[in-house]
């Protein structure tokens, strides 16, 4: 554990949105900024030089846009502890999940409240991503069902033991870690391994790559995804 504040940049062509993101942190203790980008080529750039565990990243910038920007910082090796986290309203949905896609640990409405924001920061930076709100879910499964070009066979899964497929649909319906330990009656450490080896076999990122790749194999549907969440024990409905 560090004790070195979250360093945080925020990326927006909007003067007064990377203003206010930048205030929140700034004014937030365990939290630093580390700069403002105003279009995704800027966002890179400054990813770059500042390495910061954390990217508030928006979609539509000029130069490069946000996917764009979020491909490249997730590509890149030099920031493999780098954490995208977009920025977005509801009439941008299929913008994204092409950052998801891309790389991104998750996603933000802009008019979240700040609590939520820095609640959402901490989750990312922490290595998990921003997948339980309901409404994420139902966005992925979206755009899962969409045919799209390069769209992974099932076949991507056969190294995968049924162990793991069985964690994988699980971790695709909603369940943190702990729900998965308690639903599976394992420890939290053996789910992790499970998660880790998941992550290996299946080149992903982070456990929203691993979200995609459950539904864009067919290992998971939309509609088993609703019926299986509202029966897992001790878990309310979405």
């Amino acid at each position: 554990m560090t004790d070195e504040p979250l360093r945080v940049l925020v990326a927006d062509d909007q003067a007064m949105v990377r203003g206010s993101f930048r205030v929140l942190v700034e004014h937030t203790p365990g939290m630093t900024a580390v700069g403002e980008a105003a279009n995704g080529a800027e966002a890179v750039e400054l990813a770059r030089r500042a390495r910061p565990d954390v990217v508030l990243m928006d979609i539509r910038m000029p130069e490069l846009d946000g996917i764009e920007a979020t491909r490249r910082i997730c590509a890149d090796p030099d920031l493999a502890g780098t954490r995208v986290l977009v920025l977005t309203t509801f009439d941008l949905d299929e913008y994204v999940y092409g950052a998801l896609r891309a790389g991104a640990a998750g996603f933000l409405l802009k008019d979240t409240p700040p609590a939520d924001v820095l609640t959402a920061v901490r989750v990312v930076a922490a290595g998990d991503c921003l997948l339980a709100p309901s409404v994420t879910g139902r966005l992925i499964a979206e755009f899962a069902r969409r045919p799209e070009p390069g769209r992974p066979p099932a076949q991507a899964l056969d190294g995968v033991t049924d162990r793991e497929l069985e964690v994988l649909g699980l971790i695709a319906r909603g369940l943190s870690n702990t729900e998965l330990a308690a639903h599976l009656h394992l420890s939290l450490a053996t789910v992790k391994t499970h998660i880790g080896r998941l992550l290996a076999k299946l080149r992903a990122r982070d456990r929203a790559q691993l979200v995609i790749v459950a539904y864009e194999t067919g290992l998971v549907t939309a509609r088993a995804r609703d019926r299986d969440r509202a029966h897992v024990p001790g878990r309310a409905p979405s």
